[in-house]
């Protein structure tokens, strides 16, 4: 008889992937790409959306299956692999937790008027406190979805008042005036790239939610992981629109606050400022987490250590971002470089989907097969383009 399943943790991995995407590089990336794109942006998240999900769904089906993290998939894959990825991973998610922190400090700025710097200390304190709870998972993922939630309904708030074009938005989705390709990589990385990626599947694992007996299950915890991901980014671009369309001018220094602003006045900030420590708190939680789960099967010491290790991990990110800043240029080109991760890591999972030796006796579906290749071959193409094109500019 198959085991029951918890449907909060179904809903929480969904939840914890989506936060971990959706950080203060979501927020700007977004607001950068509206700007320039206007509604023609609809056509890359719609595009975006499609990529994730063929990214997701062979991920997630093949990690819960094999009953391996992906580190370990990747190691019996090729011997040494699964190390090489976890470098890339880890050091890639250090990076991003280092902005998350600026960000939940700059969030409660806005909302509190304390110092960036004591807002940052005071959210770091706040993510390790979570892991130090009893049942931390439950809690992982019941904060997650409160803070989920609250980001998407307040954005949306925002884009209604906002009163963007939609026939227009509705037309340009699927008939773009322009195509960026930096923008759609740019995308998908910051939504699957990277850490991001594994978060849900690798909470899944934890939660005992694993083998061909949960498959469905698996499916709709990482479809419903990518369309939360979705509804936000598009709130978002509706707001922004919105606000662009009407002849409001964004500050170049913080533009996603400028739209929440122009569009609802002074309660706008503060609401930008809520939203904002929402995005980057459950940002580090989700770093945090999955980076740490990178590491714990490489000793055992490492796995009976994992709150230390990521208390360590939120500490040292925080000390980083106090004395030396929020790391800008890193953070604006993050979601690209992981764009770059993407297909080397998806790539090593579709390998691990065709042997026995890591998915027993299940059958990887074809066509998910063919839509990951096709998903590899997009991202390494256009990541190629814009590097090219980087530098040649």
């Amino acid at each position: 008889m198959k085991p029951a399943v918890s449907p909060s943790a179904i809903l929480g991995a969904a939840f914890l992937m989506a936060t971990s995407a959706i950080g203060p590089g979501f927020l700007t990336q977004t607001t950068v790409f509206t700007q320039q794109l206007l509604a023609s942006f609809g056509f890359v998240i719609l595009l975006s959306i499609l990529l994730d999900i063929g990214a997701q769904l062979n991920i997630w089906r093949v990690l819960t299956v094999s009953e391996l993290r992906a580190q370990d998939i990747a190691n019996k894959v090729l011997p040494g692999l699964g190390y090489f990825i976890a470098a890339l991973i880890v050091l890639g998610g250090f990076v991003f937790n280092i902005a998350n922190v600026g960000g939940s400090g700059l969030g409660l700025n806005v909302l509190t008027g304390v110092s960036v710097e004591s807002g940052a200390v005071l959210s770091a304190g706040i993510a390790v406190l979570l892991f130090w709870v009893k049942e931390f998972g439950k809690a992982l993922d019941a904060f997650a979805k409160i803070l989920g939630v609250i980001m998407i309904l307040l954005t949306a708030y925002v884009a209604v008042k906002a009163q963007p074009p939609l026939v227009e938005v509705a037309h340009r989705s699927f008939i773009p005036m322009e195509i960026d390709f930096t923008a759609i990589v740019t995308l998908v990385g910051g939504t699957v790239g990277g850490y991001i990626s594994f978060a849900g599947a690798h909470r899944l694992l934890d939660a005992g939610i694993k083998g061909e007996s949960n498959l469905s299950e698996v499916n709709r915890s990482a479809v419903s992981g990518i369309v939360v991901t979705g509804v936000m980014r598009s709130v978002l671009f509706l707001a922004v629109l919105g606000v662009v369309i009407g002849g409001g001018l964004l500050d170049p220094k913080n533009p996603a606050a400028s739209v929440f602003q122009l569009a609802v006045g002074e309660i706008g900030y503060r609401i930008f400022g809520l939203v904002l420590w929402c995005a980057a708190i459950t940002s580090i939680i989700g770093c945090a987490y999955t980076s740490i789960s990178f590491l714990r099967s490489i000793h055992p010491v490492l796995e009976k250590q994992q709150r230390l290790l990521i208390t360590l991990f939120i500490i040292i990110s925080t000390i980083i971002f106090v004395f030396i800043g929020n790391p800008v240029k890193l953070l604006v080109s993050a979601g690209a470089i992981n764009g770059f991760i993407l297909p080397i890591s998806l790539s090593v999972i579709l390998i691990a989907s065709r042997k026995s030796s890591i998915v027993k006796s299940y059958r990887h579906p074809i066509w998910m097969q063919g839509a990951g290749w096709i998903v590899v071959a997009l991202m390494s193409w256009m990541s190629v383009f814009v590097l090219v094109t980087y530098f040649k500019g």
